[in-house]
């Protein structure tokens, strides 16, 4: 991957299924109190990092964990909450029939599918849903229409950010795809290098 822009990237907050530790994907679950206090300090992090909030571009994923970050890192960036741009391409990976159950549960109901998913996490994808590899397409279309020469901020997903990283690293799919993306790192990615603060 060719030098891209100067790129800010959030996971969004806690919600109470990442509590529970329940697959989420493109189910539209909000922050819980723990979540709010995540982009308070991720608000407080990039406030001290960008001097002018006005150089950079606010691009969100379109479900609201990380529409509601990103209104919290707005306010601390002394921004209109609203005035930020939503880009589908950014919605968390569908984990289809996954969706609202633990890992548990999954493995007490069918434990092949369970240690399947285990040993092939950039490949496997659960029924009605999608894989990591299923989505590099859209990452990687979405990553390519940015302005080289402009500043951003996003918020979005975990498995979306591992793929992202795939996308601007050129990281191994088995190395990006055990990356636990964690809720309270901000990730600096310019030149095809990564820091994570």
């Amino acid at each position: 991957m060719s030098a891209g822009p100067l790129l800010y990237y959030v996971r969004h907050g806690q919600t109470d299924w990442n509590a529970e530790l329940r697959f989420q994907g493109s189910r539209d679950i909000p922050l819980n109190d723990t979540g709010r206090l995540q982009a308070e300090d991720y608000g407080q992090k990039l406030s001290s990092l960008i001097d002018d909030g006005q150089e950079f571009q606010f691009i969100s994923s379109p479900l609201c964990r990380a529409r509601e970050t990103m209104e919290i890192i707005r306010k601390h960036l002394n921004m209109p909450i609203g005035e930020y741009s939503i880009d589908d391409r950014l919605r968390e990976i569908s984990y289809g029939n996954f969706e609202g159950r633990t890992q548990p549960e999954i493995k007490a109901e069918n434990r092949t599918i369970y240690y399947e998913r285990k040993q092939n996490m950039w490949t496997f994808r659960p029924e009605g849903g999608e894989s990591h590899q299923d989505v590099i397409g859209r990452v990687r279309q979405w990553y390519e229409s940015l302005d080289p020469s402009a500043k951003y901020l996003v918020t979005a997903h975990g498995a979306i950010g591992r793929v992202l990283r795939h996308v601007i690293l050129g990281l191994s799919p088995d190395e990006v795809s055990k990356f636990r993306f964690p809720q309270d790192r901000v990730f600096r990615f310019k030149e095809g290098l990564e820091e994570q603060i």
